[in-house]
Protein backbone atom coordinates (compact mmCIF):
# COMPACT_ATOMS: atom_id res chain seq x y z
CA UNK A 1 0.00 0.00 0.00
CA UNK A 2 1.56 3.47 -0.69
CA UNK A 3 -0.76 6.35 0.08
CA UNK A 4 -0.22 10.20 -0.22
CA UNK A 5 -1.39 13.27 1.57
CA UNK A 6 -1.63 16.39 -0.58
CA UNK A 7 -1.94 19.41 0.68
CA UNK A 8 -1.67 23.28 -1.11
CA UNK A 9 0.46 25.49 0.75
CA UNK A 10 -2.08 28.38 1.05
CA UNK A 11 -2.34 28.80 4.89
CA UNK A 12 -2.28 26.80 7.28
CA UNK A 13 -3.37 23.62 8.25
CA UNK A 14 -6.92 23.09 9.20
CA UNK A 15 -9.06 20.52 10.72
CA UNK A 16 -9.85 18.35 7.93
CA UNK A 17 -6.50 18.51 5.97
CA UNK A 18 -5.45 17.29 9.77
CA UNK A 19 -8.03 14.67 9.54
CA UNK A 20 -6.68 13.57 6.35
CA UNK A 21 -3.37 13.26 7.11
CA UNK A 22 -4.29 11.47 10.07
CA UNK A 23 -5.96 8.47 8.05
CA UNK A 24 -3.75 8.36 5.58
CA UNK A 25 -0.96 7.70 8.47
CA UNK A 26 -2.87 5.23 10.09
CA UNK A 27 -3.02 3.52 7.17
CA UNK A 28 0.57 3.23 6.17
CA UNK A 29 1.81 2.59 10.02
CA UNK A 30 -1.17 -0.02 9.75
CA UNK A 31 -1.72 -3.33 10.15
CA UNK A 32 -0.44 -4.41 6.23
CA UNK A 33 2.00 -1.72 6.04
CA UNK A 34 2.78 0.91 3.47
CA UNK A 35 4.36 3.97 2.97
CA UNK A 36 2.45 7.27 3.07
CA UNK A 37 4.31 10.09 0.33
CA UNK A 38 3.70 13.81 1.26
CA UNK A 39 3.18 16.18 -1.49
CA UNK A 40 3.15 19.74 -1.33
CA UNK A 41 1.09 20.76 -4.17
CA UNK A 42 2.54 24.25 -5.11
CA UNK A 43 1.23 25.20 -8.25
CA UNK A 44 -0.54 28.46 -6.61
CA UNK A 45 2.87 31.05 -7.31
CA UNK A 46 0.62 33.70 -5.19
CA UNK A 47 -0.69 31.84 -2.04
CA UNK A 48 2.01 28.73 -2.00
CA UNK A 49 4.36 30.49 0.13
CA UNK A 50 7.58 29.06 2.09
CA UNK A 51 6.01 30.53 5.42
CA UNK A 52 3.03 28.27 4.64
CA UNK A 53 4.93 25.19 3.77
CA UNK A 54 6.46 25.25 6.72
CA UNK A 55 3.23 25.47 8.79
CA UNK A 56 2.03 22.44 7.08
CA UNK A 57 5.32 20.51 8.04
CA UNK A 58 5.48 22.23 11.77
CA UNK A 59 1.88 20.85 12.16
CA UNK A 60 2.19 17.44 10.70
CA UNK A 61 5.55 17.05 13.13
CA UNK A 62 3.56 18.43 16.14
CA UNK A 63 1.04 15.73 15.28
CA UNK A 64 3.38 13.07 15.30
CA UNK A 65 2.69 11.96 11.06
CA UNK A 66 5.71 11.36 9.52
CA UNK A 67 5.94 10.62 5.69
CA UNK A 68 8.36 8.24 4.26
CA UNK A 69 11.27 9.86 1.96
CA UNK A 70 11.87 13.86 1.47
CA UNK A 71 8.46 16.25 0.49
CA UNK A 72 7.83 16.21 -3.32
CA UNK A 73 6.58 19.53 -4.68
CA UNK A 74 4.45 19.51 -7.40
CA UNK A 75 6.22 23.15 -8.66
CA UNK A 76 9.64 20.69 -9.78
CA UNK A 77 7.98 18.37 -11.52
CA UNK A 78 6.38 20.82 -14.32
CA UNK A 79 8.54 19.60 -16.93
CA UNK A 80 7.21 15.99 -16.27
CA UNK A 81 3.34 17.18 -16.64
CA UNK A 82 4.22 19.04 -19.75
CA UNK A 83 6.02 15.61 -21.43
CA UNK A 84 2.82 14.17 -20.79
CA UNK A 85 0.49 16.91 -22.09
CA UNK A 86 2.44 16.35 -25.38
CA UNK A 87 1.97 12.45 -25.19
CA UNK A 88 -1.69 12.73 -25.20
CA UNK A 89 -2.06 15.50 -27.61
CA UNK A 90 -0.08 13.51 -29.83
CA UNK A 91 -1.54 10.33 -29.40
CA UNK A 92 -5.27 11.79 -30.18
CA UNK A 93 -6.38 11.93 -26.44
CA UNK A 94 -6.45 15.82 -26.59
CA UNK A 95 -6.51 18.65 -28.64
CA UNK A 96 -6.22 22.40 -28.72
CA UNK A 97 -9.26 25.01 -28.31
CA UNK A 98 -9.79 28.27 -28.22
CA UNK A 99 -13.21 27.56 -26.76
CA UNK A 100 -14.09 29.92 -23.47
CA UNK A 101 -17.06 29.85 -21.21
CA UNK A 102 -19.67 31.48 -23.39
CA UNK A 103 -18.84 28.56 -26.42
CA UNK A 104 -19.06 26.12 -24.11
CA UNK A 105 -22.66 27.49 -22.22
CA UNK A 106 -23.75 28.03 -26.05
CA UNK A 107 -22.85 24.49 -27.10
CA UNK A 108 -24.48 22.94 -23.99
CA UNK A 109 -27.90 25.12 -24.41
CA UNK A 110 -28.06 23.68 -28.07
CA UNK A 111 -26.98 20.09 -27.23
CA UNK A 112 -29.95 19.36 -24.30
CA UNK A 113 -26.81 20.15 -21.70
CA UNK A 114 -24.91 17.53 -23.13
CA UNK A 115 -21.21 17.68 -22.54
CA UNK A 116 -19.18 20.29 -24.18
CA UNK A 117 -17.12 19.13 -27.47
CA UNK A 118 -15.00 21.00 -29.37
CA UNK A 119 -13.11 20.94 -32.74
CA UNK A 120 -9.13 21.00 -32.86
CA UNK A 121 -7.90 24.58 -33.52
CA UNK A 122 -4.32 24.07 -33.27
CA UNK A 123 -3.80 26.94 -30.17
CA UNK A 124 -5.71 27.73 -27.20
CA UNK A 125 -6.02 25.75 -23.95
CA UNK A 126 -5.52 21.98 -23.99
CA UNK A 127 -8.67 19.50 -23.59
CA UNK A 128 -9.02 16.00 -23.13
CA UNK A 129 -11.34 13.89 -25.67
CA UNK A 130 -14.16 12.32 -23.62
CA UNK A 131 -16.10 9.37 -25.06
CA UNK A 132 -19.72 10.60 -26.64
CA UNK A 133 -20.81 7.11 -25.29
CA UNK A 134 -20.91 5.13 -22.40
CA UNK A 135 -20.03 5.73 -18.59
CA UNK A 136 -17.36 6.53 -16.36
CA UNK A 137 -17.34 4.19 -13.80
CA UNK A 138 -15.92 5.07 -9.54
CA UNK A 139 -16.02 3.21 -7.22
CA UNK A 140 -14.97 4.21 -3.86
CA UNK A 141 -14.65 2.19 -0.67
CA UNK A 142 -17.00 4.95 1.34
CA UNK A 143 -19.54 5.37 -0.74
CA UNK A 144 -19.43 2.51 -2.97
CA UNK A 145 -19.55 2.44 -6.70
CA UNK A 146 -21.21 5.67 -9.08
CA UNK A 147 -21.42 5.89 -12.89
CA UNK A 148 -21.26 9.09 -14.23
CA UNK A 149 -22.44 9.22 -18.56
CA UNK A 150 -19.78 10.29 -20.73
CA UNK A 151 -22.39 12.34 -22.70
CA UNK A 152 -23.25 14.63 -19.91
CA UNK A 153 -19.13 15.51 -19.21
CA UNK A 154 -17.03 18.26 -20.68
CA UNK A 155 -13.90 17.85 -22.88
CA UNK A 156 -11.86 18.69 -20.06
CA UNK A 157 -9.52 21.12 -20.14
CA UNK A 158 -5.76 19.35 -18.81
CA UNK A 159 -3.63 22.59 -19.69
CA UNK A 160 -3.94 26.18 -20.12
CA UNK A 161 -3.29 28.02 -23.25
CA UNK A 162 0.14 28.75 -22.04
CA UNK A 163 1.05 25.15 -21.70
CA UNK A 164 0.63 24.72 -17.77
CA UNK A 165 -1.35 22.00 -16.53
CA UNK A 166 -3.73 22.63 -14.56
CA UNK A 167 -4.73 20.79 -11.05
CA UNK A 168 -6.63 17.40 -12.43
CA UNK A 169 -3.69 16.54 -14.89
CA UNK A 170 -1.13 16.99 -12.37
CA UNK A 171 -2.27 15.21 -9.74
CA UNK A 172 -2.96 12.01 -11.65
CA UNK A 173 0.56 12.63 -13.46
CA UNK A 174 1.94 12.23 -10.31
CA UNK A 175 -0.24 9.77 -8.40
CA UNK A 176 0.90 7.51 -10.75
CA UNK A 177 4.15 8.26 -10.87
CA UNK A 178 4.64 7.75 -7.28
CA UNK A 179 2.76 4.64 -7.44
CA UNK A 180 -0.16 5.67 -4.96
CA UNK A 181 -2.21 2.37 -4.79
CA UNK A 182 -4.50 3.98 -2.01
CA UNK A 183 -6.21 7.38 -2.53
CA UNK A 184 -7.82 9.01 0.61
CA UNK A 185 -9.04 12.22 0.23
CA UNK A 186 -12.00 14.82 1.14
CA UNK A 187 -15.45 14.29 0.06
CA UNK A 188 -15.19 17.63 -1.73
CA UNK A 189 -12.95 15.85 -4.22
CA UNK A 190 -15.42 13.75 -5.06
CA UNK A 191 -16.78 14.97 -8.26
CA UNK A 192 -13.01 15.62 -9.24
CA UNK A 193 -12.67 11.67 -9.36
CA UNK A 194 -14.38 10.61 -12.44
CA UNK A 195 -12.20 13.68 -14.19
CA UNK A 196 -9.16 11.74 -13.11
CA UNK A 197 -10.37 8.04 -14.06
CA UNK A 198 -10.99 9.61 -17.40
CA UNK A 199 -7.11 11.20 -17.77
CA UNK A 200 -5.86 7.76 -16.27
CA UNK A 201 -7.76 5.71 -19.04
CA UNK A 202 -6.21 8.48 -21.50
CA UNK A 203 -2.76 7.36 -20.38
CA UNK A 204 -3.52 3.59 -20.02
CA UNK A 205 -3.03 3.95 -16.36
CA UNK A 206 -4.58 1.80 -13.45
CA UNK A 207 -6.61 3.74 -11.30
CA UNK A 208 -5.98 3.52 -7.57
CA UNK A 209 -8.12 2.30 -5.26
CA UNK A 210 -10.63 5.60 -3.85
CA UNK A 211 -11.82 6.18 -0.49
CA UNK A 212 -13.36 9.87 0.05
CA UNK A 213 -13.77 11.33 3.57
CA UNK A 214 -17.13 13.03 5.04
CA UNK A 215 -17.06 16.27 4.91
CA UNK A 216 -17.05 17.92 8.51
CA UNK A 217 -19.35 19.95 10.45
CA UNK A 218 -19.68 22.03 13.34
CA UNK A 219 -22.07 21.20 16.05
CA UNK A 220 -24.97 23.15 14.47
CA UNK A 221 -24.58 21.22 11.18
CA UNK A 222 -23.02 23.56 9.20
CA UNK A 223 -19.90 23.51 7.28
CA UNK A 224 -17.17 23.27 10.00
CA UNK A 225 -15.63 27.22 9.86
CA UNK A 226 -13.75 29.52 11.92
CA UNK A 227 -16.99 30.40 13.95
CA UNK A 228 -16.93 26.77 14.84
CA UNK A 229 -13.60 27.32 17.33
CA UNK A 230 -10.24 26.41 16.01
CA UNK A 231 -9.77 25.84 12.71
CA UNK A 232 -6.33 24.81 12.47
CA UNK A 233 -3.55 22.61 13.78
CA UNK A 234 -1.47 25.60 15.28
CA UNK A 235 -4.22 27.05 16.98
CA UNK A 236 -5.15 23.90 18.65
CA UNK A 237 -1.59 23.75 19.61
CA UNK A 238 -1.53 27.32 20.45
CA UNK A 239 -4.85 26.83 22.81
CA UNK A 240 -3.09 24.08 24.64
CA UNK A 241 -4.29 20.24 23.18
CA UNK A 242 -1.73 17.83 23.64
CA UNK A 243 -1.36 16.18 20.02
CA UNK A 244 -2.02 12.33 21.39
CA UNK A 245 -5.50 13.96 22.11
CA UNK A 246 -6.28 15.53 18.94
CA UNK A 247 -5.01 12.23 17.33
CA UNK A 248 -7.33 10.13 19.14
CA UNK A 249 -10.67 12.87 18.35
CA UNK A 250 -9.47 13.58 14.84
CA UNK A 251 -9.29 10.00 14.49
CA UNK A 252 -13.00 9.17 15.58
CA UNK A 253 -14.24 11.94 13.01
CA UNK A 254 -15.84 9.62 10.63
CA UNK A 255 -14.60 6.57 11.65
CA UNK A 256 -15.28 3.93 14.28
CA UNK A 257 -14.26 0.76 15.92
CA UNK A 258 -16.98 0.07 17.88
CA UNK A 259 -19.74 1.68 19.20
CA UNK A 260 -18.00 1.99 22.80
CA UNK A 261 -14.61 2.65 22.59
CA UNK A 262 -13.83 6.55 22.73
CA UNK A 263 -9.99 6.34 23.87
CA UNK A 264 -7.49 4.76 21.92
CA UNK A 265 -3.59 4.83 21.99
CA UNK A 266 -2.30 5.75 19.05
CA UNK A 267 -0.77 2.08 18.52
CA UNK A 268 -4.21 1.04 19.23
CA UNK A 269 -5.04 2.98 16.14
CA UNK A 270 -2.67 1.90 13.97
CA UNK A 271 -4.03 -1.78 14.32
CA UNK A 272 -7.86 -1.32 14.33
CA UNK A 273 -7.99 1.47 11.76
CA UNK A 274 -9.70 0.43 8.05
CA UNK A 275 -11.66 1.94 5.70
CA UNK A 276 -14.25 -0.51 5.59
CA UNK A 277 -15.29 1.93 9.05
CA UNK A 278 -15.44 4.78 7.40
CA UNK A 279 -18.61 6.53 6.91
CA UNK A 280 -20.04 8.73 4.49
CA UNK A 281 -22.24 10.56 6.68
CA UNK A 282 -20.95 13.83 7.91
CA UNK A 283 -18.53 13.77 11.05
CA UNK A 284 -18.94 16.64 13.31
CA UNK A 285 -16.18 18.44 15.13
CA UNK A 286 -17.26 19.56 18.56
CA UNK A 287 -14.37 21.45 20.22
CA UNK A 288 -16.16 21.12 23.88
CA UNK A 289 -16.11 17.08 23.09
CA UNK A 290 -12.08 17.88 22.29
CA UNK A 291 -11.42 19.59 25.86
CA UNK A 292 -12.92 16.88 27.72
CA UNK A 293 -11.08 14.23 25.85
CA UNK A 294 -7.85 16.11 26.35
CA UNK A 295 -8.94 17.01 30.25
CA UNK A 296 -8.55 13.29 30.39
CA UNK A 297 -5.51 12.65 28.57
CA UNK A 298 -3.92 15.42 30.98
CA UNK A 299 -5.33 13.36 34.31
CA UNK A 300 -3.56 10.18 33.17
CA UNK A 301 -0.33 11.68 32.20
CA UNK A 302 2.86 11.34 34.98
CA UNK A 303 3.32 14.26 36.71
CA UNK A 304 7.29 15.08 35.67
CA UNK A 305 5.85 14.48 32.00
CA UNK A 306 3.59 16.86 32.70
CA UNK A 307 5.37 19.57 34.52
CA UNK A 308 8.06 19.22 31.56
CA UNK A 309 5.33 20.07 29.24
CA UNK A 310 4.46 22.53 31.36
CA UNK A 311 7.74 23.75 32.02
CA UNK A 312 8.61 24.24 28.09
CA UNK A 313 5.31 26.11 27.80
CA UNK A 314 5.82 28.55 30.02
CA UNK A 315 9.55 28.85 29.98
CA UNK A 316 9.38 28.65 33.58
CA UNK A 317 11.41 26.02 35.85
CA UNK A 318 10.31 24.67 39.67
CA UNK A 319 6.75 23.97 38.49
CA UNK A 320 5.76 20.65 40.00
CA UNK A 321 4.18 21.36 42.70
CA UNK A 322 2.00 23.54 41.58
CA UNK A 323 1.29 21.35 38.31
CA UNK A 324 0.22 18.69 41.10
CA UNK A 325 -2.06 19.95 42.39
CA UNK A 326 -3.88 21.94 39.29
CA UNK A 327 -3.38 18.52 37.48
CA UNK A 328 -7.16 17.01 38.26
CA UNK A 329 -8.31 20.64 37.49
CA UNK A 330 -7.37 21.54 33.92
CA UNK A 331 -8.53 20.92 30.55
CA UNK A 332 -6.04 22.17 28.33
CA UNK A 333 -2.35 23.33 28.99
CA UNK A 334 -3.18 26.98 28.44
CA UNK A 335 -5.56 26.11 31.70
CA UNK A 336 -2.51 25.92 34.28
CA UNK A 337 -1.08 29.65 34.68
CA UNK A 338 -4.23 31.11 34.91
CA UNK A 339 -4.93 28.61 38.67
CA UNK A 340 -0.55 29.09 39.18
CA UNK A 341 0.28 32.47 38.38
CA UNK A 342 -0.71 33.64 41.76
CA UNK A 343 1.81 31.13 43.60
CA UNK A 344 4.43 32.68 41.51
CA UNK A 345 3.61 36.11 41.18
CA UNK A 346 1.77 36.48 43.97
CA UNK A 347 -2.58 37.92 44.24
CA UNK A 348 -3.89 38.91 41.14
CA UNK A 349 -6.43 41.72 40.87
CA UNK A 350 -10.07 40.17 40.75
CA UNK A 351 -11.99 43.76 42.18
CA UNK A 352 -15.20 41.75 41.80
CA UNK A 353 -13.75 38.99 43.90
CA UNK A 354 -12.50 41.87 46.66
CA UNK A 355 -15.54 43.03 46.51
CA UNK A 356 -17.94 40.34 47.10
CA UNK A 357 -15.51 38.28 49.63
CA UNK A 358 -12.87 41.11 51.57
CA UNK A 359 -15.45 43.13 53.02
CA UNK A 360 -15.46 45.22 56.35
CA UNK A 361 -17.48 43.09 58.16
CA UNK A 362 -17.25 39.58 57.10
CA UNK A 363 -13.92 39.71 55.47
CA UNK A 364 -12.11 40.39 58.03
CA UNK A 365 -14.06 38.04 60.73
CA UNK A 366 -13.34 35.59 57.87
CA UNK A 367 -9.85 36.25 57.43
CA UNK A 368 -9.00 36.32 61.47
CA UNK A 369 -10.88 33.17 61.86
CA UNK A 370 -8.48 31.46 59.00
CA UNK A 371 -5.58 33.49 60.45
CA UNK A 372 -5.89 32.12 64.15
CA UNK A 373 -5.56 28.68 62.85
CA UNK A 374 -3.36 28.85 61.02
CA UNK A 375 -0.99 30.63 63.32
CA UNK A 376 -1.61 27.82 65.79
CA UNK A 377 -0.37 25.08 62.97
CA UNK A 378 3.06 23.71 63.52
CA UNK A 379 5.39 23.37 60.23
CA UNK A 380 6.00 22.40 57.86
CA UNK A 381 2.37 22.45 56.92
CA UNK A 382 0.67 19.18 55.48
CA UNK A 383 -2.87 19.52 53.15
CA UNK A 384 -3.84 17.15 55.55
CA UNK A 385 -3.21 18.83 59.13
CA UNK A 386 -3.81 22.53 57.01
CA UNK A 387 -7.54 21.28 56.16
CA UNK A 388 -8.10 19.91 59.80
CA UNK A 389 -7.32 22.70 61.02
CA UNK A 390 -8.99 25.46 59.28
CA UNK A 391 -12.54 23.28 59.19
CA UNK A 392 -12.27 22.90 63.43
CA UNK A 393 -11.68 26.92 63.18
CA UNK A 394 -14.74 27.61 60.84
CA UNK A 395 -16.96 24.72 62.84
CA UNK A 396 -16.07 26.72 66.40
CA UNK A 397 -16.70 30.33 64.86
CA UNK A 398 -20.16 29.85 63.95
CA UNK A 399 -19.08 31.07 60.32
CA UNK A 400 -20.27 29.63 57.23
CA UNK A 401 -17.59 27.63 55.14
CA UNK A 402 -17.71 29.27 52.32
CA UNK A 403 -17.38 32.65 53.72
CA UNK A 404 -14.27 31.34 55.20
CA UNK A 405 -12.35 29.20 52.59
CA UNK A 406 -13.27 32.03 49.78
CA UNK A 407 -12.02 34.99 51.89
CA UNK A 408 -9.04 32.62 52.06
CA UNK A 409 -8.49 32.23 49.00
CA UNK A 410 -8.94 35.52 47.60
CA UNK A 411 -6.53 37.01 50.56
CA UNK A 412 -4.31 34.34 49.07
CA UNK A 413 -4.68 34.30 45.20
CA UNK A 414 -6.76 37.63 44.34
CA UNK A 415 -9.21 35.43 42.93
CA UNK A 416 -12.26 32.96 43.62
CA UNK A 417 -10.78 30.50 41.24
CA UNK A 418 -7.39 28.52 42.58
CA UNK A 419 -6.42 25.11 43.07
CA UNK A 420 -8.19 23.10 46.20
CA UNK A 421 -7.93 25.66 48.71
CA UNK A 422 -6.04 23.27 51.58
CA UNK A 423 -3.77 22.34 48.50
CA UNK A 424 -3.37 26.42 47.96
CA UNK A 425 -2.36 26.74 51.79
CA UNK A 426 -0.11 23.84 52.22
CA UNK A 427 2.09 25.35 49.12
CA UNK A 428 2.38 28.73 49.63
CA UNK A 429 3.67 27.91 53.37
CA UNK A 430 3.38 29.42 56.67
CA UNK A 431 5.53 32.84 55.74
CA UNK A 432 3.58 33.19 52.35
CA UNK A 433 0.23 32.68 53.53
CA UNK A 434 0.24 34.39 56.65
CA UNK A 435 1.77 37.62 54.71
CA UNK A 436 -1.04 37.31 52.23
CA UNK A 437 -3.53 37.08 54.88
CA UNK A 438 -1.61 40.19 56.81
CA UNK A 439 -1.85 42.49 53.62
CA UNK A 440 -5.59 41.54 53.41
CA UNK A 441 -6.22 42.34 56.11
CA UNK A 442 -5.09 45.69 56.39
CA UNK A 443 -6.46 46.19 52.58
CA UNK A 444 -9.63 45.49 54.50
CA UNK A 445 -8.56 47.96 56.88
CA UNK A 446 -7.84 50.71 54.91
CA UNK A 447 -10.64 50.97 52.92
Amino acid sequence: MRVRFAPSPTGALHIGGARTALFNWLLARGKEGGELVLRIEDTDRERSTPENVEQIFEALEWLGIDSDGDPVFQSARAGRHAEVVEQLLAGGHAYRSTAGPEQVTAFKTANENRGFRGEDEGTGAVRLRVPDEGVTSVVDVVRGETRFENALQDDLVIARADGTPVYHLAVVVDDHDAGITHVVRGADHYSNTPKHVLIQQALGAVAPVYAHLPLLHGPDGKKLSKRHGAASVQELRDRGYLPEAVRNYLSLLGWGFDEATTFFTTDELQRHFSLEKVSKSPAVFDEQKLRWMNGRYLRELALDDLTARLESRTGRSGLRDAVAITQAKISTLDEFWPLARSFFEGPVDDPAAREKFLTPRSGAEALDVARAALVALPAPWAVESVEAALRQAVERSGLKSKQVLQSLRVALTGTTISPGIFETVALLGPDTSLTRIEAALDGIRGA
